[in-house]
Formats: C-alpha cells, sequence, structure tokens
C-alpha cells in the first residue's frame, strides 16, 4: 500500500494549523514571499510551526529571494523544509539546499528540460508541478505529464487547481508523491476552510485506496 503525501500550503492562523494537524496532513506551507494574500511575517510563522504536532513538516515558501533575505528569514523561522517557487538559479538553489522542493512550472516541453536540470541537483529532494506562478488555482494537463513523469528520478509533488473533487483524478494519473493545496481549500484568498481541508485529506486517502488497493 502506497500513500500519497498532503501539505497544505499558505497557513496564516491557529485554525489553519489545527484543522491540517487534525486531518491528517503531512505538512503544512508558509509563505514568505511578499504580495501574497497567504503572506505571513516569520515569527508569527515560527509560533504556528511551534503547535504542530509530531511528524508534521513545516515548509518555508520563497520566491526569488536573495541568499541575504533567505538567510535572515530561515534565522527568525527555520523549517524543515524550504520551497522556492520562483525562477531561482541555479547558485543560490545550491547554497539553500539541502532538504530544498523546487516547483517548476508546467510549460510543455520546456517542463522536462526544467526537471532535468533540477532532478540533476543534489540539493534538490523533490520536484513541485504547478499549473501557474503558484497560489492560483490553476491545473494543467497531467495527462500530457505521464511520459515525463515516467522518467523523473526524484519525488513528484503536484499543485495547481486542485480540490477535493479533483485531487482523486491527480493521484489515478500520475501517481506523486505528494499533493500541494492552497486555494482549493479556501473561502476566501488566504482563509483556510477546515471543511475542505478535512475533506481534501479524505479525497486523497479513498483516492489511495482505490488506487494503490491492488
Amino acid at each position: 500500500m502506497t500513500r500519497t503525501r498532503v501539505k497544505i500550503c499558505g497557513i496564516t492562523d491557529e485554525g489553519g494549523v489545527e484543522a491540517a494537524s487534525a486531518a491528517g496532513a503531512d505538512a503544512v506551507g508558509f509563505v514568505f514571499a511578499p504580495g501574497s494574500p497567504r503572506t505571513i511575517e516569520p515569527e508569527r510563522a515560527f509560533s504556528l510551526a511551534s503547535r504542530l504536532p509530531p511528524f508534521v513538516a513545516s515548509v518555508g515558501l520563497f520566491v526569488d529571494p536573495s541568499l541575504e533575505d533567505f538567510c535572515a528569514i530561515e534565522e527568525r523561522c527555520p523549517t524543515d523544509f524550504t520551497q522556492f517557487h520562483g525562477a531561482e538559479s541555479v547558485d543560490l538553489v545550491r547554497q539553500c539546499g539541502p532538504r530544498l522542493i523546487k516547483a517548476v512550472r508546467y510549460d510543455g516541453d520546456q517542463t522536462a528540460r526544467a526537471i532535468g536540470t533540477w532532478q540533476a541537483m543534489a540539493e534538490v529532494d523533490a520536484l513541485l508541478l504547478d499549473g501557474s506562478s503558484g497560489g492560483k488555482g490553476e491545473a494543467f494537463d497531467w495527462g500530457s505529464f505521464v511520459p515525463v513523469r515516467e522518467r523523473m528520478t526524484k519525488p513528484l509533488i503536484v499543485a495547481g487547481g486542485l480540490t477535493p473533487e479533483t485531487v482523486g483524478r491527480c493521484i489515478e494519473v500520475l501517481r506523486p508523491f505528494g499533493v500541494d493545496v492552497s486555494s482549493g481549500v479556501e473561502s476566501e484568498p488566504g482563509k483556510k476552510d477546515p471543511a475542505l481541508i478535512d475533506a481534501f485529506c479524505r479525497a486523497v486517502r479513498e483516492a489511495d485506496r482505490s488506487v494503490y488497493a491492488g
């Protein structure tokens, strides 16, 4: 029996932490990129991370930070994993890894080349494939990515347009290591809905039973 890991991203308050933990999520994400309705101050994120139960990981999400900004935030809020969700350079990734998740935006033929670059790096632990630049709830064509997926050597995390209604199909098609959801479990931008978080996690478990039972 294989199971799909679940990350609830864009947590901003105690309710989101508690709902994700109670629903059985494997990780929660804190957005340190400016301009998002989910952006959180490092000190606040650190306080929320301290409420996580054992074996639920914290992930700090950055978009094109400078090395200085990354280090300053890491000092104020150290997390279990780092997620880079922009156009970060190879040099920056090398300096900020390991335990790093590198996001790649789905872009047809360009996607395979980007994945080839990042999965060759020891500092990158997993690759996240998104339908947009992040947080916009845009899905991509999962079926068209299957040939690339079959050649991947590092864990795949899928994001973009996932909801309790769609995540099962994503798991059926791509069988990812993990799924990452933000806007798909919100009642409004930046406000997580505990009922939707619970429904999402239950949908993942149901899909796992269906896909991997045989």
